[in-house]
């Protein structure tokens, strides 16, 4: 049996009911390291493969090898169908016509947790995109952010920036300008629900304020045309996306 398991932002409580389950039932759990240090007592006793970033072909293979004759769970951050293991996993089982059981386990994804710190930025439509380019040409994000951006609609950066690649996010801050005022709310959320967490909200004209927190662990979400500045007092509380209920009902 192969279960690939979504585990969430990180804290054990945010974990699903069916993640502990699947992982309680395993004899394996293999994954990224970075993951595999957030289950702690929760994989005690199992064999633990841990594997790096850029292993994610090999790590696949290998949990589907030991899920022939054993109980394995592949862990992913976040949802494992959104920029997570899933895919890779079920591409591998189907070129190898490998007839094993596996069940995808659904996790609370970087959109989610960071939407929930910051208030309600995303109560109606949105769109997220990656500005990782390791796996999509860069000229094929960039053509994906004009489209969402042009959409007017709150739009999740996931994988913003990295070493090796820092300027990606300066790109897409150029873009939404194109198509958002100055004003529009910016929400930072660095380390959602993990040690360190950092959250900040700014207005895309003072995005440079946020720079330093900006790298692979945080989640980036910028507002719609109709989202704003959720206040408490004079201090910016989060971020607030109508759905549309002051349209149709007095409150």
């Amino acid at each position: 049996m192969l279960y690939v398991v979504g585990i969430g932002p990180g804290s054990p409580e945010q974990l699903t009911r069916r993640a502990r389950e699947a992982l309680l039932q395993s004899d394996v759990i293999i994954g990224n390291d970075s993951y595999l240090a957030q289950l702690g007592p929760l994989i005690e006793g199992k064999e633990v493969i841990r594997s790096s970033m850029g292993q994610e072909v090999k790590r696949a293979k290998r949990s589907i090898e030991l899920s022939k004759t054993r109980v394995v769970s592949m862990v992913s951050g976040g949802d494992a169908g959104v920029y997570g293991m899933a895919s890779i996993v079920l591409e591998v089982l189907e070129h190898e016509g490998t007839g094993i059981p596996v069940e995808v386990i659904p996790g609370v994804t970087a959109a989610n947790a960071a939407a929930s710190l910051l208030g309600s930025p995303l109560s109606g439509d949105f769109a997220a995109i990656s500005l990782s380019d390791l796996l999509t040409p860069i000229e094929v994000i960039e053509r994906r952010l004009h489209a969402a951006f042009s959409m007017g609609i709150p739009i999740v950066l996931y994988n913003p920036k990295s070493r090796g690649r820092p300027h990606n996010f300066a790109l897409a801050m150029e873009i939404a300008g194109k198509y958002r005022g100055s004003g529009t709310p910016v929400g930072i959320v660095k380390n959602a629900y993990r040690e360190g967490e950092e959250v900040m909200v700014v207005t895309l004209g003072e995005i440079a304020l946020a720079d330093r927190m900006v790298d692979m662990h945080t989640t980036v979400i910028v507002g719609g045309e109709e989202s704003r500045i959720w206040r408490n007092g004079q201090h910016a509380k989060g971020i607030i996306t109508p759905r549309g209920y002051h349209r149709k009902y007095l409150y």
